[in-house]
């Protein structure tokens, strides 16, 4: 094969590892990359993190990615087709369906499907935001999917494309399909405050307050990855404290991983999905390390001895750290 056809290979490649959701994101090491490089490519021993079934191994935010697929899709009155076009609850419909939950086709129905949320306060990507706009229809009358940040995806009228947008106002009904798993024992307890001296220990602390990740989980992750280096450059081209791929931080938001606050914001961030996907502080680290498809492919932490010791080292300093 000529350099050409690699080179393009390889873009083609990155493009799709870019439109890979946070949780499906890899880590900056080798091993996670190496990982997701395979399931994009269909090589041996690749595995993506696939869809769920329905019994707790789907998260919120795999509902937002399968979501984003048809952005820019046409509304259809009454359409289900993903390739035509949708109205507002042949998408939720869809969406679901792909990873394995059977809702009902209308919108009043499926306001009923789950169980409630309180709040806004309380939504969680991937909930469905229901309103009654109108008399003259049976409850409800749209539907949305919620995708965190006050923003959700929607079908919205003849004439529009399914498109991102604002929340409009507060929904008459908000529901959640997908339970979140719990944190569980085998999490590291206590979010507080870095142990003094920890570099940039006021924005691990922000970032901690904001997702409930632990303080001492997050230095010891900085520390593994970069060694607190907001510059450093793995040789898989992983970038800064918490050592992202280009394509895993522009699917956090991360425009800058350079930037010692994006950094550890996106990396805490991804951190939170992956405990909220796993359920442990150790399989969490794995996934961030080996990329979450083989953590669920071999149901724990992968065979891998980079993993294994980068799982035995983040944890015995995030035990430090928390103990001090």
């Amino acid at each position: 094969m000529s350099i050409d056809l690699v080179t393009a290979r390889i873009s083609e490649i990155q493009a799709r590892l870019a439109q890979l959701a946070p949780v499906r994101g890899t880590s900056a090491s080798a091993g996670g990359f190496s990982t997701e490089l395979a399931a994009a490519t269909g090589a041996p021993g690749g595995s993506s993190s696939g869809a769920g079934t329905g019994s707790g191994a789907v998260t919120g935010e795999d509902v937002v990615v399968e979501a984003r697929k048809y952005l820019g899709l046409p509304y259809v009155w009454g359409g289900t087709d993903p390739k035509k076009g949708m109205d507002c609850s042949g998408l939720v419909q869809v969406v679901y369906k792909s990873l394995g939950y059977d809702l009902p086709r209308v919108s009043y129905q499926q306001a009923a499907a789950g169980r409630p949320v309180a709040s806004m306060a309380e939504a969680q990507p991937g909930d469905l935001l229901a309103w009654d706009n109108s008399s003259r229809n049976k409850g409800v009358d749209h539907i949305a999917i919620y995708i965190g940040d006050g923003k959700m995806i929607e079908a919205p009228r003849t004439g529009l494309n399914i498109r991102i947008v604002d929340v409009p106002s507060t929904p008459d009904v908000i529901r959640r399909i997908i339970d979140q798993p719990a944190a569980a024992s085998g999490v590291l307890g206590r979010t507080a405050n870095a142990a003094s001296g920890t570099p940039y220990a006021g924005l691990i602390d922000a970032a901690a307050a904001r997702t409930g990740v632990p303080a001492a989980l997050l230095a010891a992750v900085a520390k593994q990855e970069s060694g607190f280096d907001p510059r450093a450059v793995s040789p898989a081209g992983a970038q800064g404290l918490m050592q992202l791929m280009p394509g895993t931080a522009r699917g956090l938001g991360v425009t800058d991983a350079f930037d010692p606050a994006q950094a550890i914001d996106g990396g805490a961030r991804l951190l939170r999905s992956l405990l909220d996907r796993f359920g442990r502080t150790d399989l969490a680290l794995a996934a961030y390390n080996a990329g979450p498809g083989a953590v669920s492919r071999y149901g724990g932490i992968p065979p891998y001895p980079e993993t294994q010791r980068y799982v035995r080292n983040v944890m015995a300093m995030a035990g430090a750290g928390a103990a001090a």
